[in-house]
């Protein structure tokens, strides 16, 4: 577990496990709403990296029409960058699952990320009171679940994304 108290004042800020749960429930919600396949443990572990990061939330397609190999083709960097991310975040990612866990936001069912939707009026007064770009986090998040839901299998998702499980 992280030592939240040497973290610096944006990391506990950004990278506290309220908040990544909150960004995975999001996009589990928005997977589950184009395939009842669910997000896959592993696609779970590209979303903060994906989202967190303003320089990649910014360039990510307005539609899912856009498919992740397009989009990858006609923004190069991003692959690296997310690759790189994905790595540095996997201790953040496994954290903000096991507190999702706990506290009941999701759960995990044959290798599939479920979001509890009990929590959409919670999440929902909680957005309402949040900045722009928390809000914007929140919407992109939903974006990637779908996104990923579209793209195929979480293993030609992450053979594109250059990731290894």
């Amino acid at each position: 577990m992280t030592d939240w108290a040497n973290q610096s004042i944006e990391e506990r800020s950004l990278l506290n496990p309220a908040f990544c749960i909150g960004l995975l429930w999001q996009a589990a919600r928005g997977y589950v709403s184009i395939s009842s396949r669910g997000l896959s443990f592993e696609e779970s572990f590209l979303v903060l990296p994906m989202v967190l990061a303003q320089q990649t939330r910014e360039v990510l397609p307005n539609s899912t029409r856009t498919s992740i190999a397009v989009w990858l083709n006609d923004n190069p960097l991003e692959q690296s960058r997310i690759a790189t991310r994905a790595k540095l975040l996997v201790p953040f990612s496994k954290q903000a699952l096991l507190f999702g866990g706990i506290y009941g936001l999701i759960r995990i069912d044959s290798g599939v990320v479920v979001a509890n939707n009990q929590w959409k009026r919670p999440v929902d007064a909680f957005l309402k009171s949040s900045s722009d770009e928390v809000r914007n986090c929140w919407k992109r998040s939903e974006f990637v679940g779908k996104w990923f839901a579209l793209s195929g299998s979480s293993e030609t998702l992450l053979a594109m994304l250059g990731v290894r499980p």
